[in-house]
């Protein structure tokens, strides 16, 4: 009984498909079995206005060993201060 209702139903489902197919014009895919067509692009092609370009801001010249050396010293000191308190 339950395999009957199973066949039952994917026949309904083909034949709704097909009637939809024929009723939306698709009349070639439901006679030919072509699914899809390439249709050729006619989007049109938008060009961009004129953006100036913007330069990228210079790089940092890499730290010295003196100007490391003096940051390390400032960071121990607050440490240092942050565990007295």
């Amino acid at each position: 009984m339950i395999f009957e209702l199973v066949v039952f139903g994917v026949i309904l489902l083909a034949v709704g498909y097909w009637a939809t197919m024929f009723v939306m014009g698709r009349r070639d895919d439901v006679l030919h079995g072509r699914f899809v067509e390439e249709q050729p692009d006619t989007t049109p092609v938008r060009i961009m206005p004129h953006v100036p370009r913007v330069r990228p801001a210079p790089a940092a010249p890499p730290p010295d060993k003196d100007s490391l050396q003096a940051l390390l010293t400032v960071i121990k000191q607050d440490l240092h201060d942050a565990a007295r308190s």
